[in-house]
């Protein structure tokens, strides 16, 4: 029988991928530390390793190395799982000796033991892993008729979801409850230490709450918290960048994670699928960062420098989000948010000033002339992203009702 370690933190995702890979035959051990986790590796000696990257005390990475450096355990196959925003994290895996690299944002049960198979040869022996990371699977321009076992399998998943959904039902309520206050606690922290615990714990909780959201169906409340955790992720690593506005966008977001769960229905899959997003900024760098920015959170956008040109291209096509910059010659972010709102189509678009102007004179002129939002330059990438994902997001759900 093949033998298989999960690393996990999280009981309750730990345990729903040990009963299911009982249930396809492997005996299964559970770790809840990475300590934990590496004892079991010597004494179990698994075929192979499902590891969640975040763990207490030491990481996924920090683990993999560890096992790496041993003779014994050199090829031991580890698929781990991983935050897609936190790009340098998922380099420090592969870097590390990661077999497969899995978003806990978008994977399912019937992946995973896709993913468990795939890597372990027959009588369980292990396959020896690619010389260079796997490159990501491109989807078929032709759709063909689902096969029996495709069937079978999507069939799994939607039981599985069933089972687990009331569960995550129970204990969102609460969880959203710990990340309110956390960012309360946040606002009253008197030294840098207390901040960074706080912020810890908060990307913690965001990270259990993208693979339960994930693993009950509910693919938006997943999706904006993927990008969350990365934001409290990186302001816990750096420490400065936590402001007032930064507090605003987690806060907002955080609220959003409800309105989302709320609003579905659990067959209700929205994603964001290629929305359409305008920036329009006539610094060269500005424009570059924010377009940036929203790549980060796989948003395409066009951007130009002309606001008259920005005009033009909304009176032409539709857009889903606007991002503008006040200070613009020829016609300033105001005016052309004034413009905007009178066209029929944009009369409740999302439109957010992202501008150096950051006293209560511009606030109140962006508020007035229809914006949103507003974000100060030099802005925090991440908190960009969050904040256009929360917008699009919420879009979504009004335009499907």
């Amino acid at each position: 029988m093949k033998k298989v370690l999960i690393i996990e933190d999280d009981q309750i995702v730990a345990n729903i991928y040990r009963n299911k890979l009982i249930v396809q035959g492997y005996q299964v051990e559970v770790a809840n530390t990475g300590e934990t986790g590496y004892d079991l590796i010597k004494s179990f000696r698994p075929d192979a390793v499902i590891l969640d990257l975040v763990l207490p005390k030491l990481s996924g990475v920090e683990l993999m190395k560890l096992v790496r450096a041993e003779a014994d355990f050199a090829k031991l196959p580890m698929i781990v799982f991983s935050n897609t925003y936190l790009t340098n994290m998922v380099q420090d895996a592969w870097k590390a000796g990661a077999t497969k690299c899995l978003s806990k944002a978008n994977c399912t049960p019937r992946q995973v033991i896709e993913a468990i198979a795939s890597v372990l040869g027959p009588n369980g022996a292990p396959v020896p892993p690619p010389s260079t990371p796997e490159p990501r699977a491109k989807l078929s321009a032709t759709t063909s008729k689902p096969t029996a076992a495709a069937t079978s399998a999507t069939m799994f998943d939607v039981e599985f979801q069933m089972d687990v959904r009331g569960t995550f039902a129970t204990t969102l309520p609460e969880l959203l409850n710990f990340l309110r206050l956390g960012l309360k606690a946040l606002t009253r922290a008197d030294n840098e230490a207390a901040r960074v615990q706080t912020l810890h714990e908060l990307a913690r909780h965001t990270h259990t709450l993208t693979s339960n959201a994930n693993l009950a169906g509910f693919a938006p409340v997943a999706q904006l918290a993927e990008a969350l955790e990365a934001m409290l992720q990186d302001l816990r690593d750096k420490p400065a960048s936590l402001t007032a506005s930064t507090l605003r966008t987690a806060a907002a977001a955080v609220d959003c994670l409800g309105f989302l769960f709320e609003k579905a229905n659990g067959s209700k899959q929205l994603k964001i699928s290629s929305p359409n997003i305008l920036v329009v900024d006539d610094d060269a760098i500005s424009r570059r960062a924010i377009s940036q920015a929203l790549e980060k959170a796989k948003l395409k956008s066009t951007a130009v420098e002309d606001p008259n040109i920005g005009y033009q291209l909304l009176c032409q096509g539709t857009f889903d989000l606007i991002f503008l910059d006040v200070d613009m010659p020829g016609m300033n972010g105001y005016e052309l948010c004034t413009k905007l709102r009178a066209l029929p189509r944009y009369k409740t678009t999302p439109v957010v000033f992202v501008t150096g102007l950051n006293d209560f004179e511009a606030r109140t002129n962006s508020t007035m002339s229809g914006g949103n939002d507003f974000i100060a330059k030099p802005f925090h990438f991440m908190e960009l992203a969050v904040k256009a994902i929360v917008y699009i997001l919420k879009g979504k759900f009004a335009a499907s009702k």
